[in-house]
């Protein structure tokens, strides 16, 4: 057997343990020494958080390299956002492991302006090369409709790209003339993959959504930079209470070929004039921050004919009563609006109506009691009460003389309990004791008590 050159056994060690050396080092720059979660579990498999984390990461180097400024707008993901900052805890987690964007949901969901987005081939086909699958959900621009264009072009709504079972969500959000942004409903076409992703478990889509604009900081999350909305518990209460109705410009076109609107200068001064308050309204409870609907009239005339009623004389907007405050006479006053009159009183009955020139803003306070809500009204002269019944509802965001205002999501059933069934027929003639379907008699007003509860300016 022949002798091992020494020389040669020396300089093959050596050379073996060069080569393990760089590949430790190329693995630990690779690997370990990124920011963020480890691509290895200690078992040396890839992890779901670890497949999860990689795909979020690939994408986002994408929208970064394409300059597309997508925001995080997951619920799971904020949540875990909003919670830990109440724990004051560093959002960037040290490198150690992906605790905020691998949730236990196989979907992440961005948002994007949509005046950023151009359709970029390069971008779809970059993703492609990284191996994402893409569907794209497109919609009607409802920016174009109105009672004389009944539709508009197609526009992105929704993007969902697929990686490795994960789903990256990016919804598209366009700029109303409400001053907010908007986001339409996902509809699959009939041609579409119905199992391209787990729809149910998408955050949005359900339904169209109307946001105000948050503000948004870049900062760090399980190694990569991410903008989030700076007020997280703010905008988590928004996409709880989102959904949007559009006005329904087909049936208001059919009932205005019925039955023409008013040209007359008095009724359209009157339009004006009652866009104008209906904004002085929204802008003064929100300063308090007490949140209103559309009610009685003019919820009538939005969801018959997407306008307000020339021949009502009055703007009509309904409160919870446990929206109440005591300094909303004040701020009314504040904002220019005389008190014309006060009935009731907050345990009972409440309603108040301001006047700016002439035209009335009626605020109908609502009360829950059971499977019902109702509203009071007053006779001025007789101290006689009535009580109007709707069935319980709740609110979704509308636009309406441009602004981004609530009406009850249930409209038709609110409109029909107000109204009846012939709510679609014009009524000049309508008294406020006798002609609504839902008002009862609810007693009468002590007279002793009229000075406080029975008042007229």
């Amino acid at each position: 057997m022949p002798r091992v050159n020494r020389t040669f056994v020396l300089s093959l060690l050596i050379v073996s343990g060069s080569l393990f050396l760089l590949f430790q080092l190329y693995y630990y720059r690779k690997y370990v020494s990124k920011p963020g979660p480890q691509i290895l579990s200690r078992t040396g498999h890839l992890t779901a958080s670890d497949v999860q984390w990689q795909t979020v990461k690939t994408f986002l180097a994408l929208a970064q390299h394409f300059r597309l400024p997508v925001f995080l707008v997951d619920t799971a993901a904020l949540m875990l956002l909003s919670q830990d900052a109440l724990r004051q805890r560093d959002w960037q987690g040290g490198g150690l492991h992906c605790r905020f964007l691998c949730t236990s949901r196989p979907v992440t969901s961005f948002a994007l302006h949509a005046n950023l987005w151009k359709y970029e081939p390069g971008f779809l086909l970059a993703a492609e090369e990284k191996g994402f699958e893409l569907l794209e959900l497109k919609g009607e621009d409802p920016r174009l409709a109105s009672l004389d264009t009944l539709s508009g072009e197609e526009i992105p709504l929704h993007f969902l790209f697929r990686l490795h079972g994960y789903i990256i969500q990016v919804v598209f959000l366009y700029e109303r003339s409400g001053n907010y942004l908007w986001h339409g409903a996902l509809r699959l076409k009939s041609n579409m993959d119905r199992s391209f992703a787990p729809f149910k478990l998408l955050d949005y889509g359900h339904h169209a959504g109307a946001y105000d604009r948050p503000d948004l900081v870049l900062t760090v999350l399980d190694g990569l930079d991410v903008r989030v909305p700076r007020n997280i518990s703010r905008f988590l209460s928004e996409q709880r209470h989102a959904r949007f109705l559009e006005c329904r410009y087909h049936d208001a076109r059919n009932f205005l070929q019925l039955y023409p609107d008013d040209m007359s200068p008095a009724a359209v001064d009157f339009r004006r004039n009652a866009k104008s308050l209906l904004h002085l309204a929204a802008q003064t409870l929100a300063h308090l921050n007490i949140p209103f609907w559309l009610s009685s009239g003019t919820c009538l005339g939005w969801f018959r004919q997407c306008s307000v009623i020339s021949y009502s004389h009055d703007v009509d907007v309904g409160i919870f009563i446990i929206d109440f405050r005591s300094d909303i006479i004040a701020a009314f006053r504040d904002a220019g609006l005389s008190l014309k009159h006060k009935f009731g009183k907050v345990e009972d009955s409440l309603e108040l109506s301001f006047l700016s020139e002439d035209i009335k803003l009626d605020i109908f306070f609502f009360y829950e009691d059971g499977d019902i809500v109702w509203n009071g009204g007053t006779q001025a002269k007789s101290g006689r009460k009535f009580k109007y019944v709707f069935p319980r509802f709740s609110l979704c965001w509308t636009e309406f003389l441009e602004l981004k205002v609530r009406i009850p999501c249930e409209t038709l059933d609110y409109v029909m309990a107000n109204y009846g069934t012939s709510w679609s027929v014009p009524v000049r003639a309508w008294d406020w004791k006798s002609s609504p379907s839902n008002v009862q008699e609810n007693g009468v007003w002590p007279p002793s008590e009229w000075a406080d509860l029975v008042q007229v300016y």
